[in-house]
């Protein structure tokens, strides 16, 4: 079983308190790498595998998000601002209504990743199946970094994902997933973090990966930006 979303979420709302100073004046997800913003070349990611409606939500600097968004004219546009910061489970809780039931495309705001034929996002479409399936995460494998790395997730031979609690696991968490609308159904809290959502899949036994297999890269420091940017402008 596979499938194709047409919607994506994008989370957009962080401070990217440890890029600066290079977010003093424009959110994390707005950051040039190579004269291109990463939020641009996410959309383009989307934009390929045919997604039609983007929600996203904003809180620091927001009107750059918003001016941002405001140019993206051949998809349907969809922003939540927060006030208050309701972290990534809550900040995608507050938009569900607009996914339906249908598995969605959930995005960090600053994942930045080259792809291969096929792409990222097709595999995991291609790795879904809503009989076991929660929630399917592309994982970097560290080996392959080159920025700072984290061993968040190990992945059996039937492609369940266990989070390694001491960060010595294999596999980085790319900040690109697939995960179903019902996982949101018995929540409580308004703010709370996705990590809590995607334990409880690996608790049942529905917590998927995906091995990406093409460069992805941790942008979490000024550092790191300076490796990435040196890379791509080197192409």
């Amino acid at each position: 079983m596979s499938i194709k979303p047409d919607k994506a979420f994008i989370l957009c709302a962080g401070m990217g308190t440890r890029l600066r100073p290079h977010t003093d004046h424009r959110p994390k997800p707005l950051v040039d790498v190579a004269g291109k913003s990463i939020l641009e070349r996410i959309i383009e990611k989307l934009r390929v595998e045919g997604v039609k409606t983007i929600v996203a939500n904003t809180h620091y600097l927001a009107p750059k998000m918003e001016d941002f968004f405001s140019r993206v004219t051949d998809m349907e546009i969809i922003l939540f601002h927060e006030e208050t910061l309701l972290d990534s489970g809550g900040g995608i809780k507050n938009a569900l209504r607009h996914f339906g039931r249908e598995p969605f495309f959930i995005i960090n705001g600053d994942a930045l990743w080259d792809d291969k034929t096929p792409t990222a996002l097709s595999r995991l479409c291609n790795a879904w199946d809503d009989y076991k399936t929660d929630i399917i995460l592309l994982l970097q494998p560290n080996n392959k970094m080159v920025t700072s790395s984290a061993g968040d997730y190990d992945v059996d031979e039937q492609g369940r994902a266990t989070r390694s609690k001491d960060k010595s696991g294999k596999y980085m968490f790319a900040g690109v997933r697939i995960a179903s609308s019902q996982i949101f159904d018995d929540t409580q809290k308004d703010i709370f973090s996705f990590l809590e959502l995607m334990d409880r899949a690996e608790q049942n036994g529905r917590l998927f990966g995906v091995i990406h297999d093409a460069p992805w890269h941790h942008i979490s420091t000024p550092k790191d930006l300076e490796t990435v940017n040196a890379l791509y402008q080197g192409r």
